[in-house]
């Protein structure tokens, strides 16, 4: 989005834009310093303010306690997660936003239970069930946590359907798209940036469990939050700790960006459409966008 000559801050309030902005960056970036000098640190007594060694005993205690393949682990289970929870979530959203299915409120009450409830009760409830279901504990896991990420989901993308016009897909299809190309040339690119932040919420959902994990894991699916706070309870781990600590941040921090180019691209894309959304033969054809929105709350 270009800005207008209007709205660019300029002069004083150019200066307290900046000076906020240095002020926020670190408010959030302070908290990890101390995780990094302890990273790096193999001896650090009191008094002294900064570490009296430095060095990679720290990280290498971190592997020592399975830092890469709990790592990874956790890698995995947030995108099984996100994958799944995130066209559920979009399934629930647009069938709530446009009215197709009865009884909406009590729908929305129902998907919104996992966050009302307290998770370790919600949890051992559920667990019992899993056990004499005979389910496997990591697929227990993951559906566990696709539950508790349904609501975040549901909730991002019923968002972004309130702002959603069935329009241009009513228009698509009035032009000879079929339903695969209006799914994939209409409909996804417009929902694009709401999916992105719905698929980054269920991502952090499953990658900061802890107590699903433990719970309906039963020790069989080891992944990094439960590395951290085994290697936490000891002492002397503090580098290690400090290191897997770092090593957790990576991730969210990575998709958060993403979910930012993402959101840029889809502001760009929404400048532009229809006619780049729509099939080429289709866009070419005399364009009469309806204005008014087929949404209902």
């Amino acid at each position: 989005m270009t800005s207008s000559t209007l709205t660019t801050p300029r002069g004083p309030g150019r200066i307290v834009r900046l000076a906020v902005t240095a002020l926020l960056v670190v408010w959030f970036a302070l908290p990890f310093l101390p995780l990094v000098l302890w990273a790096f640190a193999d001896g650090w007594s009191f008094p002294s303010p900064l570490p009296t060694a430095w060095g990679v005993q720290g990280i290498q205690d971190a592997l020592g306690f399975g830092l890469l393949p709990g790592f990874a682990r956790s890698v995995l289970l947030g995108l099984v997660v996100a994958a799944i929870a995130t066209p559920l979530g979009a399934l629930a959203a647009r069938a709530l936003t446009f009215g197709t299915v009865p009884f909406p409120r009590t729908f929305s009450a129902l998907l919104l239970a996992p966050i009302a409830l307290p998770p370790f009760a919600a949890v051992l409830g559920v667990n019992v069930l899993l056990l004499r279901a005979y389910i496997p504990p990591a697929i227990g896991v993951v559906v566990v946590l696709v539950v508790l990420a349904l609501p975040y989901t549901t909730f991002v993308m019923r968002t972004a359907y309130g702002g959603y016009d069935l329009s241009y897909e009513e228009e698509a299809r009035l032009l000879g798209a079929a339903p695969a190309q209006v799914l994939r040339r209409v409909h996804l690119p417009m929902i694009a940036p709401a999916l992105a932040r719905a698929a980054f919420l269920a991502f952090l959902v499953a990658w900061s469990d802890y107590i699903v994990t433990v719970i309906v894991g039963g020790g069989e699916l080891v992944t990094l939050p439960l590395i951290v706070a085994g290697a936490a309870a000891g002492l002397g781990n503090d580098a290690a700790v400090a290191v897997m600590s770092l090593g957790a941040v990576i991730p969210p921090v990575l998709l958060l960006l993403a979910v930012l180019a993402v959101g840029g691209s889809g502001r760009a894309t929404g400048k532009r459409r229809p006619s780049s959304a729509l099939p080429n033969t289709i866009s070419a054809a005399p364009s009469a966008h309806p204005t008014t929105s087929g949404a209902s709350a």
